[in-house]
């Protein structure tokens, strides 16, 4: 079922459900806790098959592809609708498979989905694990931490926030390492700290390359803006469903209930990360992009300070929550450093 070759004791398949046909991956017996993860940007469920693997017997493990991604049907991400194209897919999924409560395992974009799902079905949520998380207040375009945007039409985030030669490369399948925006060298750049590769990399490589590319699916449309960096949001795909033109999910603080939350990140990540190589505020900041209107317009975007005081608040109003760093990992703790993650990860399950 799988495009990609799975590891022994991982099962795939295509779960019919009453809004999209959706590809998943099992570990672990069928009648045990369900933890659910959910991958982040150019990525897919692959990337999660040793996690699931070493999961305790009496958990099972359930990686679902997101719309855009993997060997899930290929159909529009609505990006005006934020992160709930996902949401309302993996909750067909959830009807599908029985309507368990579960554990939610959310690695970078994937945090998007779970906070929304939290947010619409609490009772179906028992713990929510942010890896490396994407921003409350989305990605790019915004200068504090309370998510204030650098400019009212959200200018500096969405699909045009993405390096085009690196979605070129996605489009004619380039497995090469001839080129720093090739998709092979983008991994072992920034998913990772380097010089750290992993094992499975043509796997983890086909897994980026399965993503559905294009105007109106990765990273999406977007406008001419008269401010800087000259690119505002459009309305399809992903990135543009993670701008803060439509995704804001500090409303987390205000749920009447509050799941435990550990929040566990490598301590060398360059894309999430309060100088986040990704970002416009950054980029422009380093004299990479010229016309930067400086740090009172447009700052890097503190992704980290933002995560961190939402998380307080949500502590603040009665949740509680955890920050785990990981030593000398990137943007993937859960590949860079499986031991470490999880040990974090399985005490945070069993308490």
């Amino acid at each position: 079922m799988a495009s990609i070759p799975t590891l022994p004791g991982i099962t795939s398949r295509m779960i019919p459900t009453s809004r999209i046909n959706t590809h998943v991956l099992f570990s672990g017996p069928d009648d045990g806790e369900p933890v659910v993860f959910i991958h982040g940007n150019a990525s897919s469920s692959t990337f999660w098959e040793e996690t699931m693997f070493a999961l305790p017997p009496q958990y099972q493990g359930i990686a679902p592809d997101l719309r855009g991604y993997g060997d899930t049907e290929d159909l529009l991400v609505d990006a005006t609708r934020g992160a709930k194209d996902w949401t309302e897919d993996l909750k067909a999924l959830s009807d599908a498979l029985g309507d368990r409560p579960a554990h939610l395992v959310g690695w970078s974009l994937g945090a998007a989905p779970l906070l929304q799902f939290a947010l619409d079905y609490p009772g179906l949520v028992r713990s929510m694990t942010l890896v490396n998380p994407i921003s409350p207040y989305g990605f790019g375009g915004t200068k504090d931490v309370d998510g204030t945007p650098c400019h009212n039409d959200f200018a500096g985030s969405g699909g045009g926030s993405v390096n085009p030669e690196f979605v070129r490369r996605m489009q004619i399948d380039d497995r090469s390492a001839e080129d720093p925006n090739s998709p092979r060298n983008v991994i072992n750049a920034f998913y990772y700290k380097p010089p750290f590769k992993a094992d499975r990399e043509e796997a983890f490589l086909s897994s980026l390359l399965l993503e559905k590319t294009g105007g109106d699916r990765y990273p999406g449309d977007f406008v001419p803006s008269a401010n800087w960096p000259t690119v505002a949001p459009g309305v399809y795909g992903p990135i543009n469903a993670t701008s803060p033109k439509y995704f804001n999910l500090s409303g987390i603080v205000e749920m009447p209930q509050k799941p435990p939350v550990l929040w566990i990140r490598g301590d060398s990540d360059q894309i999430v990360a309060d100088m986040s190589l990704f970002d416009f505020g950054t980029l422009g900041k380093l004299g990479a992009v010229p016309g930067w209107p400086g740090d009172d317009i447009f700052p890097p975007q503190p992704m980290l300070s933002q995560t961190r005081a939402v998380l307080d608040r949500y502590q603040s109003n009665g949740g509680s929550y955890r920050e785990v760093v990981i030593a000398d990992a990137g943007h993937s703790p859960h590949v860079e450093q499986p031991d470490a993650f999880m040990a974090a990860l399985i005490e945070f399950l069993k308490g």
